[in-house]
């Protein structure tokens, strides 16, 4: 009788989290007035099953931590269903994309004691799990240990985000567009293996800063090992003149807790890549011959927002000794295609509006600048993309649809019949 108990108990719990989700409030505190009205029943066991299951509320994933507090795990996951059309310049569909964007499964918690913390995330979609260059499979995305003192510094080891850029920083569940820009896509460094330190200090008056660096293996993530490259070096300074923003703002697009007071970021950033493998360091095919280039990458940000307007410059960009590394010659029976490193910049600018009905208007302005050593090679003097985004938030950043439209334009374009439009609807749903 007891295990039929316990099992319908159990059983009306789940149903009932599940059914009342929409008024987004914690189960747990639905947990706790049943263990209350158990509080009399001569029933201790059943009592300690009910104060150990996991504690779910939407966005913030089911959460597991048995009474001892010995440990805590914390179980999410995210998808996001893309269909876009891009079309020439006659206005004429050339492709068509529907997919599952993005599909991730991530654990979060600690072990032991709060301070030693530990970040788990898995891709499972074709954009995320692609084979990489050297034929490793690439479905681990973040495994980390952290040491975490205090919450003025922590030290990490595994493989994660270099943190360089606003942009790449921002997790993609975050966006207020349906994807990146094309800035973001050429020169971020994306995740790596290595050691990670992060400093928080709170100076004076409402003056915050922040600094990041780490020491990573260069070749992006699960690339597992090399030979005759060295290692990535990676400093980031974040500096935070009218204190910090609210909820994350800093890695968060848009005003969603809609700042009371302007709140600004000023951030740089310098990573150095000795002798990569691959044409973007961390990113990209594998250079042919054995060949190695270094790689010096440098990254500047700002950040405004208040009561709901939001505004972001990034600038980026890559520079390489020797970038020019074969170009076909018309004596070679069968010629290659050209190899080379993408030395230049870019300047990424957007700025948005939330409404009280939580609906929000974007607009993003990216041009990428190849160096003239290479315009030749990448088939452009500039790329230059305008973007319109229209984003309606059911439950924040974790429940939201969206749309946006984006016109291209190619000075010097080697190919003239490249894509003009791109149109983009988007569903993102987390748990």
């Amino acid at each position: 009788m007891k295990i039929l108990l316990r099992f319908l108990t159990a059983l009306l719990f789940f149903i009932g989290t599940i059914v009342q989700m929409n008024a987004v409030e914690p189960a747990r505190s639905r947990l706790d007035s049943l263990i209350t009205s158990l509080s009399g029943d001569d029933d201790e066991e059943l009592t300690e099953i009910l104060r150990n299951m996991p504690n779910i509320e939407v966005g913030r994933g089911i959460s597991f931590k048995p009474k001892n507090e010995s440990y805590k795990l914390t179980m999410r996951f995210r998808m996001q269903n893309m269909v876009g059309v891009e079309l020439n310049k006659d206005f004429t569909a050339t492709e068509t994309e529907a997919r599952v964007k993005r599909l991730r499964l991530r654990f979060d918690g600690y072990i032991y004691s709060p301070k030693l913390t530990y970040s788990i995330q898995l891709g499972f979609t074709p954009y995320d799990a692609k084979v990489l260059p050297n034929g490793n499979m690439n479905i681990v995305r973040d495994a980390m240990v952290y040491y975490v003192p205090s919450a003025v510094w922590n030290v990490g080891f595994g493989q994660t985000k270099i943190k360089a850029n606003r942009a790449r920083t921002n997790s993609s569940s975050a966006l207020q567009f349906v994807d990146r820009s094309i800035v973001n896509s050429e020169f971020n460094l994306d995740r790596d293996f290595g050691f990670f330190g992060e400093f928080n200090k709170h100076l004076f008056g409402h003056f915050d800063l922040a600094a990041r660096a780490s020491v990573t293996l260069g070749e992006g993530r699960n690339w597992s090992s090399s030979k005759g490259s060295g290692l990535a070096y990676t400093g980031r300074l974040e500096l935070f003149p009218l204190g910090r923003f609210k909820g994350l703002g800093d890695v968060q697009e848009g005003d969603f807790a809609r700042e009371e007071k302007p709140k600004i970021l000023f951030a740089g950033a310098y990573s150095f890549n000795d002798r990569a493998l691959r044409v973007q360091g961390q990113n990209g095919a594998m250079l042919t011959g054995g060949r190695t280039r270094s790689l010096s990458s440098y990254f500047a940000d700002f950040i405004f927002k208040y009561q709901g307007f939001a505004f972001y410059t990034d600038f980026m960009g890559r520079s390489c000794d020797t970038p020019v590394l074969y170009i076909p010659s018309p004596d070679e029976v069968e010629p290659g295609e050209p190899e080379f490193i993408y030395k230049g910049n870019g300047v990424n600018v957007q700025t948005s509006y939330l409404f009280r009905s939580n609906w929000e208007i974007a607009l993003r302005n990216s041009t990428l600048l190849p160096d003239e050593s290479v315009q030749s090679l990448v088939g452009y003097e500039y790329f230059n993309q305008s973007t319109i985004g229209v984003t309606k938030y059911l439950i924040g950043h974790t429940l939201k649809i969206q749309a946006d439209a984006s016109y291209n334009y190619k000075k010097m374009a080697a190919d003239p019949d490249y894509n003009r439009w791109e149109f983009r609807f988007q569903v993102e749903l987390g748990f």
